[in-house]
């Protein structure tokens, strides 16, 4: 299939030419996908995040279309409040996931979060307009997303609908690909896959690679690379939670084993999104920069603060003593990397535990 013609043709290589290189691409066959769909038909006008905040660029910007092709998250859409609602994934980790899939010519996919379409795009490359479906949340993004697919020569089944019920009418699928976080796989998927069929799912700050097995049973390793995903939400929602005020300094405490900044920690951050999910965190720093104390909070009420080795919580449930269990375990076990982690789907039930490890397991919701 031949995109619009563009500008951008030796960018597009050279952007396949790194994933490649990086090992993020390793067949033949997305090579020449992410070498030949335009990513800038999909992400006219975006922001890129900094440590100052987001910077926003339009074609009129001269760094426009090199920044199109840099391997970054591009911030395509954005609520009233700001929060981000939208982007185009960093390449490096959609080659990952895609690669993952491991997809085979005839493969019937179904996309989980449209977004811009430019994952879309590719899928379609791959294995054919007729061979994929999208799902979107929001029905603008459903209309503009398919609109840039139609103008780059590309034409899956784009739906406006809630991607955690899937899409029974169109299955069953051999490959399902998420694009936006999730806490566990939302069980009508696995109701839609064919018997040895893989998803490869945003779950916490990774990645899980599942295979699906006959009787909605499921398993699989995550991978080795960080994920951070805007998270899964319904229409008119930003999949965020707001922080509630902090509790009076008179609230019940106690001292905690873990410091502040022991959260920071790649694989510890990792667990936490496992052990406490949908749990949001704020870092305090003090004068000199350092990390002095977190915040962190869930939907239903829970909050928690840790300063200066002491816990203070409060709501339904207790998010440090959870906190602390976790990363006790996680060294007990030697810290291990996430692709160490497992997922298992079975009789209802979701949980995650350290392969070749008689360790805990952490049920997912």
């Amino acid at each position: 299939m031949n995109p619009v013609p563009t500008a951008s043709a030796g960018l597009r290589r050279k952007l396949a030419d790194r994933l490649r290189s990086t090992g993020a691409i390793k067949s033949d066959q997305w090579y020449e996908a992410f070498a030949t769909v335009p990513r800038e038909a999909f992400v006219r006008a975006f922001a890129v995040g900094t440590q100052h905040g987001p910077v926003h660029l339009t074609p009129e910007d001269p760094q426009w279309l090199r920044t199109v092709y840099s391997d970054d998250s591009l911030l395509t859409r954005f609520d009233a409040a700001g929060v981000p609602t939208s982007s185009s994934t960093l390449p490096t980790l959609m080659a990952l996931m895609l690669e993952a899939l491991d997809v085979a010519d005839g493969n019937r996919v179904l996309e989980v979060a449209t977004g811009t379409g430019y994952n879309a795009a590719l899928l379609s490359h791959r294995v054919g307009d007729g061979n994929v479906t999208t799902i979107e949340v929001d029905p603008e993004l459903v209309r503009a997303a398919e609109r840039r697919l139609d103008r780059a020569g590309y034409r899956p089944t784009v739906l406006a609908g809630d991607g955690r019920a899937g899409h029974p009418d169109g299955g069953p699928y051999d490959r399902l690909i998420a694009t936006c976080g999730f806490t566990g796989i939302p069980p009508a998927w696995l109701e839609q896959m064919t018997p040895g069929g893989i998803i490869v799912c945003p779950v916490g700050a990774g990645v899980v690679r599942l295979v699906v097995q006959k009787g909605g049973t499921a398993a699989g390793a995550f991978l080795p690379d960080a994920a951070f995903f805007m998270p899964v939400r319904g229409l008119g929602e930003n999949g965020t939670v707001p922080a509630p005020p902090p509790l009076p300094d008179s609230h019940s405490s106690r001292p905690c084993y873990v410091e502040p900044a022991d959260l920071l920690d790649d694989g510890i951050h990792f667990l936490l999104n496992l052990a406490v999910p949908r749990a949001m965190s704020r870092f305090i720093h003090d004068d000199a920069g350092e990390v002095a104390a977190v915040n962190m909070w869930q939907p239903d009420g829970a909050w928690a603060e840790l300063r200066h080795g002491i816990a203070r919580q409060a709501g339904p449930r207790r998010i440090l003593d959870a906190v602390e269990t976790a990363i006790i375990a996680h060294r007990a076990a030697g810290s291990p990397p996430r692709e160490r982690y497992r997922l298992r789907v079975d009789a209802g039930r979701q949980w995650v535990s350290v392969a070749d490890s008689d360790g805990p397991t952490w049920e997912l919701s």
